[in-house]
């Protein structure tokens, strides 16, 4: 585990909701800008934000968020001056603050400390807050909130961060993403060169080049395993989701193209990203992944360039490639059972299993199956947060989300279903998203949370 913050003082200050608020930033205060704004969902579980400052912070307030925050985790240690540190974040009145108390939370390497931690982020929410679970309470609400950052903030979130990971000093650059949003996935980065599939790490490793075999010799595979099956130019290649589950990234080559193909467990989607014929100059990004999460979705990056790309997106949001204006053309990804592909597409190959490590996962039924194990702020209350949705963006740039167990039912009855230029079918047991010519628009099949707030205007088809 990493070694941060050893030691801790033996006593932590306790704050009081009821404490006076000191004005010790140079701001004016208002009432919270998007107050009157939020879903009634949102106020429902959340309650009304606090007011939110605006302007910079005081010199007194800078040096309380350097020592708290920066000092504590170059140090490894937490004592007297930075429990005073906190309260005086705590008296600030200043709620913005909250996302640097959370980001430490993250990697608070004690319950007395996230304790203190979380009694300051109730202070300053003017509320109270849960024993349980505190990071993430504190998160979702933030998230749903929409509290701005403070001043500075992307300076000491990179301390914070980086001090745990030196490798994620790349990582943690401007660009178009919001970095209040992005929280450690407790795991580390996978720097790995290309093509080193088999090579040590501490990380989530990504198989690049992966070996795979016809469908007769996966003799290890069952029916009833689920794949993620892809096709290319006539060539089509399942990748079982019990190597991705372990994997969570792939570099590949089908049908004479380059793919790069997260899978987020966290989200249930699996996508597929040409990498190739990005321009003139521009080298095939190798896809890896960061260790990171934003809303519950992993934040990959290209290990050549260190650029991050928005991973349900598939647009570069920081680095060369950003500057540049990548963005990835999705192949489309149908989600279904290995008997049911292999039937339809004989001539498929298959990850081997060796790829799998000898590990068998199901999150799905397990860990998630409560719901998001990491904070997601508020989630569009339309469907349930782990209802599958089949997501697709139309030529008009308009998203649109198909409720698979609607849509797997009508088009069953042989019933059609079509939205703009849109139109879905059946592919081997699994959905397809094509056009009216029957050619592939780049589908994938994800949870309703996940694409509904990295698509907030997200259309719905529910049948």
């Amino acid at each position: 585990m990493i070694a941060a913050l050893r030691s801790v003082s033996g006593t932590l200050t306790k704050y009081m909701l009821v404490a006076a608020f000191a004005a010790t930033a140079v701001m004016s205060s208002i009432p919270a800008p998007a107050q009157a704004e939020l879903p009634k969902y949102v106020t429902d579980e959340f309650g009304f934000p606090p007011e939110i400052p605006t302007g910079s912070l005081s010199e007194d307030v800078k040096n309380a968020v350097k020592a708290a925050f920066i000092d504590s985790m170059q140090q490894s240690s937490w004592g007297r001056d930075q429990s005073l540190a906190l309260e005086q974040i705590a008296e600030s009145g200043d709620p913005r603050l909250v996302w640097l108390i959370a980001d430490l939370m993250r990697f608070a390497p004690s319950q007395q400390l996230n304790n203190a931690l979380n009694d300051a982020a109730a202070t300053l929410f003017k509320t109270q807050l849960p024993n349980q679970n505190q990071w993430g309470h504190v998160t979702d609400r933030l998230i749903a909130w929409d509290i701005p950052a403070p001043p500075d903030y992307l300076e000491a979130k990179r301390a914070i961060f980086t001090t745990v990971v030196p490798g994620w000093d790349q990582i943690f650059v401007e660009g178009d993403i919001d970095w209040r949003h992005v929280s450690w996935g407790g795991v580390l980065i996978d720097d790995r060169e290309y093509d080193t599939t088999n090579g040590r790490c501490n990380c989530i490793p990504a198989a690049d080049n992966p070996p795979v075999s016809t469908a007769e010799e996966a003799t290890w595979l069952k029916d009833d395993d689920i794949v993620f099956g892809v096709e290319v130019n006539g060539e089509y290649r399942a990748y079982p989701r019990r190597i991705m589950e372990v994997r969570e990234m792939v570099n590949d080559t089908l049908g004479g193209r380059d793919l790069g193909i997260p899978y987020c467990t966290l989200c249930g989607a699996a996508q597929a990203y040409f990498t190739d014929n990005l321009g003139a100059g521009i080298k095939r990004p190798i896809l890896r992944t960061s260790g990171l999460l934003i809303r519950s979705n992993k934040v990959m990056y290209d290990v050549e360039t260190y650029s991050v790309f928005d991973t349900f997106l598939g647009k570069a949001v920081t680095g060369p490639l950003a500057k540049k204006g990548v963005q990835l053309e999705q192949a489309g990804v149908v989600t279904t059972d290995w008997g049911t592909w292999k039937k339809a597409h004989p001539e498929t190959t298959v990850l081997i299993e060796e790829l799998a490590l000898g590990r068998d996962f199901n999150f799905r039924n397990g860990r998630d199956a409560n719901g998001p194990i990491f904070p997601v702020g508020d989630v569009d209350p339309r469907l349930s947060v782990h209802e599958d949705i089949i997501g697709i963006v139309t030529a008009s740039g308009t998203p649109v989300a198909f409720q698979r167990s609607t849509a797997m039912a009508a088009l069953r009855q042989g019933k059609e279903i079509a939205f703009e230029n849109v139109r879905l079918k059946l592919d081997a047991g699994g959905i397809r998203a094509v056009d009216a010519a029957g050619d592939d628009l780049g589908s994938h099949q994800a949870f309703w949370f996940a694409w509904s707030q990295f698509h907030p205007d997200t259309e719905l088809w529910t049948g």
